[in-house]
């Protein structure tokens, strides 16, 4: 465990004598879901958009803490959903970390930098086998960009988390803007309440109750 004041150990792949193992939840894949209140305040009726989300277990030999810039990919060896630390110049690394935060039991409370593709909570567990992949003590999350062109995180892309710049339906579901149509909305702000929306909102749209999120109205402007 690192100490306080102390420089954290990159992720190695050595062998010890307990083997731990980084869980890994893939926690965006994605967008928020949110729901949208219509009507006036004696009927109101909701709708709400979901996001998927999947589990996967990364495999880091020692462990490690994660740090700004390291690397990681699936994991040949834990299929199909497996994760593992990779140096950034080998064949398997298909993410870098722009940003580490503490881990969260509330999804809604971590929020990425712009640009970040996918959204991992890291989990520390020892021992080894198919029963030590599910669980463990979260450790932190790491915000991940893709090394690749494919990058759904950025503004107005469609994917990752909500951001400013990003498109939206009328149900507040993220969308490409490249595909947004008249009934579309872009994101000019994320804010707690009406009131602080910018002058150019049409749409302030209010969400649904959810515990952690920093935001509580999408403020929605013409695409």
């Amino acid at each position: 465990m690192t100490q306080p004041g102390s420089t954290p150990n990159r992720p190695r792949r050595g062998a010890g004598c307990l083997q731990s193992l980084l869980v890994l939840a893939v926690i965006l894949g994605l967008g928020y879901g949110a729901s949208k209140i219509f009507g006036d305040e004696s009927s109101k009726s909701k709708r709400s958009s979901s996001s998927s989300s999947s589990s996967s277990s990364a495999s880091d030999g020692q462990g490690g803490s994660w740090e700004i810039g390291d690397c990681g990919g699936p994991d040949p060896e834990n299929k199909p959903d497996g994760y593992r630390a990779f140096d950034c110049d080998e064949a398997g690394a298909t993410f870098k970390a722009l940003k580490i935060e503490d881990a969260s039991f509330l999804p809604n409370a971590i929020q990425c930098p712009a640009g970040t593709d996918l959204i991992i909570q890291v989990s520390r567990v020892f021992g080894s086998g198919d029963d030590k992949k599910g669980g463990g003590i979260p450790t932190n999350t790491v915000c991940g960009r893709n090394l690749t062109g494919d990058h759904p995180g950025d503004a107005g892309a469609g994917g990752g988390q909500l951001v400013e710049g990003d498109c939206i339906s009328a149900t507040a579901k993220e969308i490409a803007c490249a595909s947004a149509g008249a009934n579309d909305f872009k994101v000019l702000g994320l804010v707690k309440e009406k009131t602080e929306c910018p002058a150019a909102t049409t749409e302030p749209m209010q969400l649904m109750m959810a515990m952690g999120r920093p935001y509580d109205v999408i403020c929605g402007g013409k695409v």
